[in-house]
């Protein structure tokens, strides 16, 4: 298991704040970061996770994946690993 999650769906209008207070509910977060368009400077709509230890990560998954965040509900899974 990775420590790194990928999350989907997320709300435009969701902050990097925002995704981080929904994850810290299950554990410790060491970063919480929404990708954004460069060139229109407006969220994709997904983003990534990290938590301190790969139970945590586990825990996030079972707890939060279809959890609403801003009103959207949000896919979780574990971030492959960069190449």
């Amino acid at each position: 298991m990775n420590k790194n999650l990928f999350v989907r769906n997320i709300a435009y209008k969701a902050t990097n704040q925002d995704l981080q207070s929904l994850f810290e509910t299950v554990g410790t977060v060491v970063s919480a970061k929404i990708i954004f368009d460069k060139e229109q400077n407006r969220s994709k709509g997904y983003g990534f996770v990290e938590f301190a230890t790969e139970e945590e990560a586990e825990r996030a998954i079972q707890q939060l994946d279809g959890a609403s965040l801003l009103e959207r509900e949000i896919s979780i899974q574990p971030a492959k690993p960069r190449e």
